[in-house]
């Protein structure tokens, strides 16, 4: 057993791939986190639109770093951190000694100060949230199937979807395909066809991050799967009975947020700057300021680019940050100098909208429509982990194209249904 002690908090992408690079120095390695497995959330929203199976797109991180032994492994959840001691502080009154300390901790959504509206408008960002909005989503056509009333019908049929960035425009094309390929059969009260699915955006456009004639093409694409755009009003209230748009009220039982993020408390941890939306402001090599021995990586860091734009919020990125810090560790555990300030190199840009239709942003290349969706399917499929898990997923998305069923539409863990 090494002397040197790194402990890593987030089993997500960037923490992960901090400890694999790791492999073969002169350290031992306690990985932290309040959830027993590693997710793949670029394909979380199609779980929650019932694409994939929960088990698709999550690995125990147990598995990964069986044949690790200087790897501990601890279900556990940290609530601050003690830098003047060195110390790790976890919920359960315990503390963890570390020489060097990774925290890639992430972030969660964020209700731009009205945390009310969370458990009538769930985002998602964990496998807990996809499963509630399936669960939800598939228990709307369920109470509509039984409702007489026109007006509440109606409502149960409405599904809202807050925020036109990658989530928001992903959910809004699956549910409307769900509603429009995969359920009419099914039913026998109600036409699912008719459902309403409505994506509000308080800026000017979708997916406002790409070109605009990507975007452009996106808007379109949705307009074609019967999306209805909500465009430069604020969402300003959420209820069970439904959200208001602006001034507009717009019954509806089902509501998605997919608005903004909020990065994990990291920064208050450790009593440095944050930007607005909670990230740790952190040095060119992704020290904590006035930290020698805490990188901060992934969401809950605010990386800027020499361009002055921030670094997105992305798995690669994420990774990029995890593979930087190894080396650091690795060089100064060598003796040898550091490598230079943390560098970006941007990958791309990706989304799908429905079936068939996708955007892509190589900066030197834009993609858009069939081909897009296949570069982008190839793309995700490249990053999972393990070939069963390829496999799996090549073969559940080859199944839904062919014959249009969606493979995961379990209800479980059902809430009541409405007796009004």
């Amino acid at each position: 057993m090494q002397d040197h002690h790194v402990v890593v908090v987030g089993g997500g992408f960037g923490g992960v791939q901090c400890a694999n690079d790791l492999k073969g120095a002169p350290v031992r390695i306690t990985m932290l986190d309040r959830r027993n497995h590693h997710l793949f959330q670029p394909l979380l929203y199609q779980v929650a639109t019932t694409l994939l199976a929960t088990s698709e797109i999550a690995w125990p991180i147990r598995n990964f770093f069986r044949d690790r032994p200087e790897v501990t492994t601890l279900l556990a959840e940290v609530v601050g951190v003690d830098s003047a001691a060195h110390e790790v502080l976890l919920k359960n009154g315990q503390k963890i000694h570390y020489d060097t300390l990774v925290l890639a901790t992430g972030a969660t959504h964020a209700y731009f100060g009205h945390d009310e509206w969370e458990p009538v408008a769930p985002g998602l960002k964990t496998l807990e949230d996809a499963t509630t909005i399936r669960r939800r989503v598939l228990l709307a056509f369920e109470q509509a199937e039984l409702e007489t009333d026109p007006a509440v019908r109606e409502a149960l049929l409405t599904f809202v979807i807050v925020g036109a960035g990658p989530t928001g425009v992903e959910l809004a094309g699956i549910i409307s395909e769900l509603a429009r390929t995969t359920l009419p059969k099914e039913f026998r009260n109600i036409d699912t066809r008719k459902a309403k699915i409505i994506l509000v955006e308080a800026g000017p456009r979708v997916l406002s991050a790409f070109a605009k004639d990507l975007s452009d093409y996106a808007q379109k694409e949705l307009e074609l799967l019967g999306v209805e755009l909500h465009f430069g009003k604020p969402v300003t209230s959420c209820t069970a009975e439904g959200v208001m748009i602006g001034d507009s009220f717009v019954p509806c039982r089902t509501i998605v947020w997919a608005a903004g993020v909020e990065a994990s408390p990291a920064a208050k941890w450790l009593g440095i700057p944050a930007d607005r939306a909670g990230r740790a402001i952190v040095d060119k090599d992704l020290r904590a300021p006035g930290q020698e021995d805490i990188f901060i990586i992934g969401d809950t860091a605010a990386v800027m680019r020499d361009d002055g734009s921030p670094v997105p919020g992305i798995a690669p990125a994420a990774k990029q940050q995890g593979a930087y810090v190894a080396k650091v560790i690795k060089a100064k555990l060598a003796g040898r100098p550091a490598p230079g300030p943390f560098r970006y190199r941007h990958q791309g840009s990706l989304a799908t909208i429905g079936k068939s239709a996708a955007i892509i942003d190589f900066g030197w290349l834009k993609l858009k429509g069939w081909l897009a969706w296949w570069v982008w399917g190839l793309a995700h499929i490249y990053f999972l982990i393990g070939v069963r898990w390829r496999i799996a997923v090549a073969w559940s998305w080859l199944w839904i194209y062919i014959s249009r069923q969606h493979s995961a539409r379990l209800i479980t863990q059902r809430e009541s249904i409405r007796e009004d």
